[in-house]
């Protein structure tokens, strides 16, 4: 009989002990010690049937990369995040809100892949309501095989007998081991049920996708081991009231992890968006102030997007700061910046930072354009439409060079604007003959030379 033993696991890291801590040892987390119960001899044994066969070491030229195949997503935008397409025998997990479109894009690639055999595993939903979604999204591939099983190891196991070339599942945190005592979801169960489906995928060269429920931070539920089993971590962003939808990848093994999908969510499904700028600016005010088009690089793709900014009299005594899309520390530090060296002065005025179209900046090459934004409702002043800022801040109140400035200038030209702000150093080496190029070193020189 199996020996039945209580450990307590991270649910950050996926750290064991026997007993409960307060404070986890391996990440140093408090309150993730959760109690799962551990069957040891016969769930390690039935795991261990698994593994495939032992196979011998080589050399390196002796492995070949020529035979190397990436399938054909249907969708730019994901095979550009992908790397270039989905890898033979890859693992990877998609995760994204409630909502946000995880199980959409799975059926709208099998409608895409309609010449591959695909198995679609659904823990969560039935075979009628997949068929309804099917029959709403257009799908009509003959090769799909549809699977409402919570049970890994038959999965693995129709996998084995089947063979086919695609393998989707929604979601892991349904799958189960039977000879595991704890719950569909515990770490225990994600972490095992994982490995399960990552040798099954290596052993037979097939690609499988896996969703992710996501917890109340946006982070992937369960152990952060399983972010380190899977190839490639994608995540779905974006507001569910909104109809844009942000494909990032956090990590992946076959391509970079800089570069963005844009898609629109429409009663269709899932519409790629191949010229994001445009969308993020349609709509966008006329002489109102407040209001600055900043160019910001997601990879290798410039885009161009609309920063608004608003300062009003503050009727507290401690003036409020927000922001959506960009980093809430580094508004806080810019309006400080602005205060001591530029003169602009919000110590009584609450101040709102926002990024339209729910897309997310990172890069401080945003941080002229805010602040162009909030100087400009501070003052009632409109900005210039035909014009574009960008530039990173320094705590001095100088204007810092960013780097790709001559892709950012394109795409600015491309879409028609016509006075660019930037910094001095990157203004320099531009070549653009279609727009007039400011170099500025300091906040005061930019804003004049936005709003003249």
């Amino acid at each position: 009989m199996a020996k039945i033993k209580s450990v307590y696991i991270c649910s950050e890291c996926g750290y064991e002990s026997p007993k409960w801590y307060g404070k986890c040892p391996g990440c140093e987390n408090w309150n993730t010690m959760n109690e799962e119960i551990k069957e040891t001899s016969k769930a390690s044994s039935s795991v261990k049937k698994h593994i495939s066969f032992y196979s011998k070491p080589q050399t390196l030229k002796e492995i070949s990369t020529n035979d190397e195949q990436r399938y054909d997503t249907g969708f730019k935008e994901l095979n550009r995040v992908l790397g270039g397409g989905l890898v033979k025998g890859s693992l990877v997990l998609l995760g994204g809100d409630p909502g946000i479109g995880k199980s959409t894009i799975l059926m709208q690639i099998c409608k895409n892949l309609n010449n591959l055999s695909i198995l679609y595993v659904s823990g969560e939903e039935s075979k009628r309501q997949l068929k309804l979604r099917a029959d709403r999204l257009e799908v009509d591939n003959e090769n799909l095989s549809i699977m409402t099983e919570t049970d890994v190891e038959v999965v693995c196991e129709q996998i084995r007998v089947n063979k086919p070339e695609l393998v989707l599942i929604d979601s892991i945190q349904t799958m189960s081991i039977k000879e595991l005592s704890s719950s569909a979801g515990s770490i225990t169960q994600v972490r095992e049920s994982t490995n399960l489906i990552m040798h099954t995928a290596k052993d037979f060269d097939i690609p499988v996708i896996v969703v992710g429920h996501v917890n109340k931070e946006g982070s992937i539920a369960g152990p952060k081991v399983l972010e380190h089993i899977v190839d490639t971590v994608l995540y779905f962003e974006g507001d569910k009231q909104m109809s844009c939808r942000i494909l990032r990848a956090a990590k992946n093994r076959f391509g970079s992890t800089n570069e963005i999908g844009v898609f629109e969510m429409t009663d269709i499904g899932l519409r790629e968006v191949e010229n994001p700028s445009q969308m993020m600016l349609s709509g966008r005010p006329k002489g109102v102030s407040g209001t600055c088009v900043t160019c910001s690089l997601e990879g290798t793709r410039p885009i161009l997007t609309e920063i608004q900014g608003l300062s009003a009299q503050s009727s507290y005594g401690n003036p409020r700061r927000m922001s959506t899309g960009y980093d809430y520390n580094r508004v806080s530090m810019l309006l400080a910046v602005l205060e001591k060296r530029a003169g602009y002065y919000f110590n009584n005025m609450d101040a709102y930072v926002n990024v339209v179209g729910g897309l997310r900046i990172d890069e401080p090459a945003a941080d002229l354009a805010i602040c162009m934004a909030l100087i400009s409702s501070l003052k009632d002043t409109p900005i210039l439409e035909n014009a574009v800022a960008f530039g990173e801040i320094g705590l001095a109140g100088e204007i810092r060079s960013v780097p790709q400035a001559q892709q950012r200038v394109n795409e600015s030209v491309r879409l028609g604007f016509t006075k660019i702000i930037l910094p001095y150093y990157n203004a320099k080496n531009i070549v653009c003959d279609e727009a007039q190029i400011i170099g500025v070193r300091n906040l005061r020189q930019a804003f004049e030379a936005v709003s003249e």
